[in-house]
């Protein structure tokens, strides 16, 4: 009888017997771990009937339910050993950063320096260019001396290989010719204008730039633009005619400076375009080398206009009125005026001409404002508004060449 029992007890040591196949695929069909892939050999139906769990001398007779649960135990921690692989894969793609969006945002960072600091430099210049143009009323010699340290400054730089000099040839300087001549003109008409006027009148005069350069597109080059483009020109000239009205230290001589800086920037520009593309010199070596032909235009029109006595007069009086204060002017807006053009052709380097063309508008923005703080200009109204209508039409231009 106790034999018989014993041989009885014997098939409940393997808990396939226990558990039907059925109920077994039943579970595991409708179990959330059926995702398991069985192709990785991970879990097989006859994985428990192959590894029988023997039960325990002490407990015989566990519970069909209790061995059950055992079984899915086992079944998850083979899932959760699958799983883990590929899960922590994913999770490090997902953590790295791509190296190219890691490129486009250190892109962005350099753009942004690059324009806070054109701006900075930019309204730096204009306060002292103001400051020694009112003591010292000689816009020629100005212009040259700028120029002068500009390339000064190159040179100095490629010698000490503190700037790599760039490779050139004689077709570079051909091309290069039409650019300097139309920076020439430009940088003394601008000049001109700031010794006769406001540095905000100026500046708001040349914020019509972009109606000078739709016209000269459209006659010489015979470009066609939508009409959005058009009708942004109306708010431009309508808020620079306004400005212009209302001015209270207009000035001929300081208006028309400013539209002929307009004009002579725009052909600099469309040339500047022309002659950096195929070509392997950057941004900052383009600059100082146009710098350098302009400083051979300018010196022998500067000498004829104004001379060496008028220069000698007027220094001495600058000295005595105000101090050894005025030489330092002088080296400081010579310097910047190097400074925040070559600046703003490395941006050139960097950006479209459409996102270039929208920081001049907010560095004229920056230096309207600060000019009008710093030497306290009388600003009326509507002397205001036409400024502000002028700017917006300048943004709604950059907004309508997209």
């Amino acid at each position: 009888m106790i034999s018989a029992v014993r041989q009885t007890a014997t098939p409940f040591t393997s808990t396939s017997d226990l558990l039907p196949h059925k109920t077994q695929s039943r579970k595991l069909k409708f179990s959330p771990l059926s995702s398991v892939s069985w192709k990785k050999n991970t879990f097989t139906p006859g994985f428990l009937a192959l590894k029988p769990l023997h039960i325990s001398s002490f407990a015989p007779f566990q519970s069909a339910s209790r061995l059950r649960s055992r079984r899915l135990e086992i079944v998850s921690e083979a899932y959760e050993a699958d799983r883990s692989e590929p899960l922590g894969d994913a999770g490090s793609e997902n953590v790295e950063i791509p190296a190219e969006t890691k490129s486009e945002a250190a892109q962005k960072v350099k753009i942004g320096i690059y324009f806070a600091t054109w701006w900075a430099l930019n309204v730096v210049f204009n306060i002292y260019n103001k400051k020694v143009l009112n003591a010292f009323p000689y816009p020629w010699l100005t212009s040259t001396l700028s120029l002068a340290t500009g390339s000064l400054m190159m040179l100095v730089s490629w010698a000490t290989r503190i700037a790599e000099p760039p490779k050139t040839d004689f077709n570079f300087w051909k091309v290069l010719a039409p650019v300097a001549v139309a920076h020439t003109i430009g940088h003394v008409a601008a000049t001109v204008s700031m010794s006769k006027v406001a540095v905000s009148f100026t500046h708001i005069i040349k914020s019509g730039e972009p109606a000078f350069s739709v016209l000269v597109s459209r006659l010489v080059l015979g470009e066609t633009f939508p009409l959005p483009v058009y009708l942004s020109l109306l708010p431009i000239i309508g808020g620079c005619a306004l400005a212009a009205v209302t001015e209270l230290n207009f000035n001929m001589t300081g208006f028309m400076g400013a539209m002929i800086s307009n004009l002579a920037f725009v052909f600099r520009n469309i040339f500047s375009k022309r002659g950096m593309k195929g070509t392997s010199v950057s941004g900052m070596n383009y600059y100082a080398c146009l710098s350098m032909l302009s400083l051979l235009i300018l010196t022998p029109f500067a000498l004829a206009v104004e001379g060496p006595k008028m220069w000698a007069a007027g220094w001495e009086t600058a000295l005595r009125q105000i101090g050894p204060h005025f030489v330092w002017w002088v080296a400081a807006q010579s310097v910047f005026y190097h400074l925040y053009n070559q600046v703003s052709y490395m941006s050139l380097d960097e950006i479209s001409p459409l996102t270039f063309s929208i920081g001049n508008t907010m560095k004229r923005i920056s230096v309207i404002v600060s000019s009008i703080i710093i030497f306290h200009t009388p600003v009326q109204p509507i002397n205001a508004l036409g400024a502000a209508i002028a700017i917006f039409g300048t943004f709604l231009y950059s907004q309508a060449k997209q």
